[in-house]
C-alpha cells in the first residue's frame, strides 16, 4: 500500500509554490481582457501574400485612423488578430475593402464586436458564477458529510473542497496571465467555461476520494489510526482516479494537437486544470483532512 499522505509536507510546498507563482503572474502581468469583457471588435484575417506585421500596424493606425488598437501575429494559423474599438458593420465592410486594396486577397477568419456595457455585464456575471459555484459545492460537501463528524468536523471537508477547487482554478488562470503576456492570449468567456469545467471534474474526483474515507470511517475499528484509514481510502480509489483522468487527458491531448487552432488555448486550460485537479484530489485534499485532525501538520 502506497503511503500517500506520508508525503503531505512535500505536497503543501509544491502546491503553495504553484499558487504563489499563479498569483504573482496575475499580479505582475494581469489578465489581458478580450472583447467579451472589455468590449470592442476583434478581427482575425489572413492574406494570400506575405504581409509584414509592422506594415499591417501602420495601415490600421494611419489608413484606418485608429488611435486605440492592437495587431497580434498568430503564427500557428498564419493570421493576424486586430483589436479595434467597437465598429459598425458598415465600417467593417469599408475597412475590409481598404485592406484588400492595400494587401491583396484577404480571408476573414472571424469578426466579433461587443459594446463595453455588455462586456462589463459578462465580466461581472462570470465572477459571480465562479464564486457561487465554489461556495455552493463547499456547502453541499459540508451537508453530505454532516453525519461523519469524528474525528474531523464536517465543515472541514467543505473547507478542504473549497481550498482544492480554488487551487485547481487559480493555476490555469496564472497560466492564462503568462500566455497573455508572452503570446497575447486574451481572456474571455472561453476561459470562464474552461475553469468551470475544471472545477466540475475536480470536485467529482475529490468527492469520490473523500466519500471513500467517509464509508471507511463508518466501518472502522477505533484502534485504527486516522491517517492510516485515509491512506487506505486513497489507495482504494487511486486506480479509478488515475484511469478516469488519464482517459480525459488522452482525449484533450488529441484535441490540442489535432483539433482546430482556435480552440487550442481553451483545451490547454482544461488540460492543465485536469492534471492539477487530479493531483490535488489525490495528494492535497486528503492530506489536509489528516493535518486538520486537531494536530499540527
Amino acid at each position: 500500500m502506497l503511503n500517500i499522505v506520508g508525503y503531505r509536507r512535500l505536497y503543501y510546498v509544491f502546491s503553495t509554490l504553484m499558487v504563489v507563482l499563479a498569483i504573482l503572474s496575475v499580479g505582475v502581468w494581469g489578465l489581458k481582457e478580450g472583447i467579451d469583457f472589455s468590449g470592442g471588435s476583434a478581427w482575425q484575417v489572413s492574406f494570400e501574400k506575405p504581409v509584414e506585421l509592422q506594415a499591417l500596424r501602420d495601415f490600421v493606425g494611419n489608413d484606418l485612423a485608429m488611435k486605440a488598437y492592437s495587431v497580434v501575429d498568430q503564427p500557428s494559423s498564419k493570421s493576424y488578430v486586430i483589436r479595434l474599438p467597437e465598429i459598425s458593420e458598415a465600417s467593417h465592410k469599408e475597412y475590409a475593402k481598404k485592406m484588400t486594396d492595400k494587401f491583396g486577397a484577404m480571408t476573414e477568419l472571424s469578426f466579433e464586436s461587443i459594446g463595453p456595457l455588455i462586456g462589463g455585464e459578462l465580466k461581472r456575471g462570470a465572477l459571480w458564477a465562479f464564486v457561487l459555484v465554489l461556495l455552493t459545492i463547499s456547502l453541499y460537501v459540508t451537508f453530505v458529510f454532516r453525519k461523519v463528524s469524528y474525528p474531523v468536523k464536517s465543515w472541514k471537508y467543505g473547507l478542504v473542497t473549497l481550498i482544492t477547487l480554488f487551487h485547481d482554478a487559480l493555476i490555469p488562470v496564472g497560466l492564462a496571465a503568462i500566455l497573455g503576456h508572452f503570446q497575447g492570449l486574451e481572456v474571455g468567456i472561453n476561459l470562464v467555461v474552461a475553469i468551470l469545467v475544471v472545477i466540475g471534474f475536480s470536485v467529482h474526483d475529490t468527492i469520490v476520494v473523500l466519500d471513500r474515507t467517509r464509508e471507511n470511517l463508518r466501518k472502522a475499528v477505533k484502534t485504527e489510526d486516522f491517517a492510516t484509514l485515509v491512506n487506505r481510502s486513497l489507495n482504494q480509489t487511486l486506480a479509478r482516479s488515475i484511469n478516469t483522468s488519464l482517459t480525459l487527458v488522452i482525449v484533450l491531448l488529441a484535441l490540442y494537437f489535432l483539433g482546430p487552432v482556435s480552440l487550442s488555448y481553451f483545451i490547454l486550460m482544461i488540460l492543465v486544470g485536469v492534471v492539477f485537479g487530479t493531483y490535488s484530489s489525490i495528494c492535497v485534499a486528503s492530506s489536509l483532512i489528516v493535518s486538520w485532525r486537531g494536530r499540527v501538520v
